[in-house]
């Protein structure tokens, strides 16, 4: 059982030819409403990877609040723990996608949702194999992480962009923290990612720091390394790129979870990752073993020629 906290949103999602510079007007080829955020995303893709998974967010008690509560309890995710805050608004995001697979996204936050963590069910965290934390509850985050820690239960970080405060927040608690660029970047301005990845690893007692970039791969670090190494992506052709850094997260740590030694857990969420861009929705695990005994990500090897 993996718990995930922090983020759950409604995504409108609009399919077009091109993303024109304003001023604008663009025709959408598809239209389609569905369950996003980070956590959220990520709780879908243990569930759907043969996992059980948890849900602690905050939506409003409005209409939007309950459809996604049912949504996600539609998909297999336990989301009990969820706050649906009296008066608060409930978060959404306009994702554009063009032909090309590659997506725009403006976020709207939601309105008075509470801060306050103290009603979780920390204790839950018992019954669990893994904990993954986004960065947009912090004060959920920076309990369920110390609590984990104490337990001795694996944790894992989703550290997309945010505000810097938040990062040093919370990047020290948890024991894998895996970097969108944009959050390395604000974590470690000006330096280049071996650093980046360096600071973070002496922040606290990480096991992992790591940065996905797409198509590049995963860089990653951890203790004892002398250089950081490179996890290859899985080349398939993007269709949506939408939720792909959260199931990556979501299948990482459903791997944690299971006992997985590190690099085939980043191969295991690599592999997750690069399904849900190829085909734009989250796969299950007989799809995800398929490409992994491919083996289509392993690079080649480059042997020394015999004179």
């Amino acid at each position: 059982m993996v718990v995930c906290v922090g983020q759950v949103v409604t995504d409108h999602t609009f399919r077009v030819d091109e993303v024109e510079l304003p001023p604008s007007k663009t025709t959408a080829r598809g239209y389609a409403r569905s369950v996003g955020g980070m956590a959220a995303n990520a709780a879908i893709a243990v569930v759907r990877l043969g996992g059980e998974a948890v849900f602690w967010g905050r939506v409003g008690r409005d209409e939007a609040g309950e459809e996604l509560r049912q949504a996600l309890e539609e998909e297999g995710v336990d989301a009990g723990g969820m706050v649906m805050a009296e008066g608060a608004r409930t978060p959404l995001s306009a994702v554009i996608v063009d032909k090309m697979g590659e997506r725009s996204i403006v976020t709207y936050r939601g309105e008075k949702l509470p801060s306050d963590a103290s009603g979780l069910p920390l204790d839950r965290l018992a019954e669990a194999g893994a904990l993954l934390c986004d960065p947009r509850w912090p004060e959920a985050a920076e309990a369920a992480f110390r609590m984990a820690r104490a337990r001795g239960l694996p944790s894992a970080m989703d550290a997309e962009k945010t505000e810097e405060r938040v990062l040093r927040q919370l990047v020290p608690l948890a024991d894998h923290v895996i970097f969108a660029t944009s959050g390395l970047t604000i974590f470690a301005p000006g330096v280049p990612p071996e650093e980046g990845l360096a600071r973070a690893l002496k922040a606290g007692p990480l096991q992992l720091a790591a940065v996905t970039q797409g198509e590049k791969g995963t860089l990653w670090l951890a203790p004892g390394m002398e250089r950081m190494a490179v996890r290859p992506a899985f080349p398939v052709e993007a269709t949506n790129t939408t939720g792909a850094g959260d199931v990556f997260h979501g299948a990482y740590a459903l791997a944690l979870a299971e006992g997985q030694p590190v690099e085939q857990a980043l191969r295991f969420a690599s592999a997750a990752g690069a399904l849900r861009a190829r085909d734009g929705r989250t796969p299950d695990r007989a799809v995800l073993e398929a490409l992994l005994a491919g083996g289509t990500d392993v690079p080649p090897v480059r042997r020394k020629r015999k004179d």
